[in-house]
């Protein structure tokens, strides 16, 4: 992942308009991530909310909306962290490319 003034201090893109899929895969690479349809499926679904809402959902309301988007077997937090671990919120968001979620530390 390049580092400069693209990222911020947290590696959250500072402009969700320069995102690409493939600084997804980069971004998700730095995180030991290897993106599969299902993770594609949630990235989507995030800038879709991103776009509809202007800001990064917390977890809360990111569930819910996966389960309106996807469906509610897609929508389980034990889903969701096994292909985000950590705090799937925020790692969601950075890879992405969107804004770190207000409501997480």
């Amino acid at each position: 992942m390049s580092a400069g003034d693209d990222f911020d201090s947290e590696g959250y893109l500072r402009d969700h308009t320069t995102w690409t899929e493939s600084l997804a895969t980069e971004i998700a690479a730095h995180d030991g991530i290897a993106l599969t349809p299902a993770h594609w499926e949630i990235l989507h679904a995030i800038r879709q909310f991103y776009a509809q809402y202007e800001l990064s959902p917390a977890t809360r309301p990111l569930m819910k909306y996966l389960a309106q988007q996807l469906g509610p077997d897609k929508a389980t937090s034990i889903y969701v962290m096994q292909l985000f671990p950590g705090t799937p919120a925020k790692t969601i968001a950075r890879i992405a490319g969107l804004p770190k979620p207000a409501n997480c530390i």
